[in-house]
C-alpha cells in the first residue's frame, strides 16, 4: 500500500484493501477477546476470595459470551481462499413437482435475500422465470458484500422440503426439491478467456414485471457456451445491450468456478449431484410436518426452528460448512 503505483490499479486496491481490513478486525478481535479474558480472570479471583455469588454468576455469563465472539473470529479464519472475498450470484432451480417445488424455489430465494439483508449485503435480481400457478421454475440472484461467497460456497445442492401442501385440497404432505448453485462474482484481475466462436447468443422477450416495454422488446439474452454447456441468462435490464453484458460477466464466473473446483478435484462429485434434483441428492432437508427440524446432511447440524432458518438466519449451517473445509 505504500508504493506510489498502488492506487493506479483500482481493482487491485480495493482487493487488498478488504483483505487487509479482515486481518485487521481478525487481529483486533483476538486482543479484545485476550483483554477481556484477562479482566475476567481477575474479577473471578475477587469474586472468589469474597465469596461473591452473584459476580460469579456474572462472570460465567460473561465467559460464554466470550466464547461466542471467540468462534465468530475463528469461522472468519477459514475465509481465506482465493475467491472467498468475492460477491456471488446465487442459481435456484426448482425440481420436478410442479407448482409445489416452484413455491419452494421461491421460499429459498426469500431465505437467501433475508439473510443478505441482515447482512447489509446488497441483492440484485437478474433474471426469473415465474411458475405457471405460484413460486417460480428458475431464479438468479447477485449478492454484494464482504467475502459472500467465501460464506455460500458450501450452499451449492439440492435443497429438500416435506410440508402439508397449501396447494393439496386433501392436506397430504408433500416433498418438493429444489436445487441451489453459488458462483463467485469474477473481477477484472481474474483472467478468463472466452472464445466468440464457442458462444450461442440468444435474445428473447422477457416475462415477468417491468411495464410495457419489457413485454414488447427482445431485450432479454441468453448465452449458451457450447464447449461446457454452461448456459446463462439475464432479463433484468430495460437494454439489451446491458444485459449481455451482464451475461458475460456471469459466464465469466461459472467458467471460473468450473475450472476452479477442477483444481480442487471435486467437480466430478458436483456434477454427479447436479444429474437428478430429487432423492438421494439432498444436502439439506427442511422438515416442517410430521415433525419440525432442518439439518445438513453433510455436517449433520441441526436445527429445530425452521421458521427462522426460513427468515434467513442461517449462519449456524455456514459455519458448520467451513469448518468442514480443511
Amino acid at each position: 500500500m505504500l508504493d506510489a503505483n498502488f492506487w493506479q490499479d483500482k481493482n487491485n486496491s480495493k482487493n487488498i484493501i478488504k483483505e487487509k481490513k479482515l486481518y485487521e478486525d481478525l487481529l483486533n478481535t483476538y486482543n479484545d477477546s485476550i483483554k477481556k479474558l484477562n479482566d475476567l480472570n481477575d474479577l473471578s479471583d475477587l469474586a472468589l476470595e469474597e465469596d461473591n455469588h452473584i459476580v460469579q454468576k456474572e462472570v460465567l455469563q460473561n465467559i460464554k459470551n466470550l466464547r461466542v465472539l471467540v468462534k465468530k473470529n475463528e469461522v472468519k479464519c477459514f475465509l481465506s481462499s482465493e475467491a472467498d472475498s468475492l460477491d456471488c450470484y446465487i442459481e435456484i432451480h426448482a425440481g420436478a413437482g410442479g407448482t409445489e417445488s416452484q413455491d419452494w424455489a421461491e421460499m429459498l430465494r426469500r431465505m437467501y435475500l433475508k439473510w443478505a439483508d441482515q447482512k447489509k449485503f446488497n441483492s440484485k435480481l437478474i433474471s426469473e422465470h415465474k411458475g405457471d400457478e405460484a413460486g417460480i421454475k428458475s431464479s438468479t440472484i447477485k449478492i454484494e458484500g464482504d467475502y459472500v461467497f467465501g460464506w455460500l460456497k458450501k450452499e451449492s445442492g439440492i435443497h429438500r422440503l416435506v410440508r402439508i401442501s397449501p396447494f393439496d385440497s386433501g392436506a397430504r404432505r408433500h416433498t418438493s426439491f429444489a436445487s441451489i448453485w453459488i458462483y463467485p462474482v469474477v473481477d477484472e484481475n481474474i483472467n478468463i478467456e472466452i472464445v466468440e466462436k464457442d458462444l450461442r447468443i440468444d435474445t428473447y422477450r422477457s416475462s415477468g414485471a417491468g411495464g410495457q416495454h419489457v413485454n414488447t422488446t427482445d431485450s432479454a439474452v441468453r448465452i449458451t457456451h457450447i464447449p461446457s454447456k454452461i448456459v446463462v441468462q439475464c432479463q433484468n435490464e430495460r437494454s439489451q445491450h446491458k444485459n449481455k453484458e451482464t451475461c458475460m460477466n456471469m459466464l465469466k464466473a461459472r467458467l471460473y468456478d468450473y475450472e476452479m473446483k477442477k483444481k480442487e478435484q471435486i467437480d466430478q462429485n458436483t456434477e454427479a449431484s447436479k444429474s437428478e434434483i430429487g432423492w438421494g441428492h439432498q444436502i439439506r432437508s427442511y422438515v416442517l410436518q410430521p415433525y419440525r427440524l432442518v439439518k445438513d446432511n453433510r455436517t449433520n447440524f441441526e436445527s429445530t426452528s425452521p421458521d427462522k432458518v426460513l427468515d434467513g438466519e442461517i449462519d449456524d449451517f455456514l459455519e458448520q460448512s467451513l469448518y468442514q473445509i480443511k
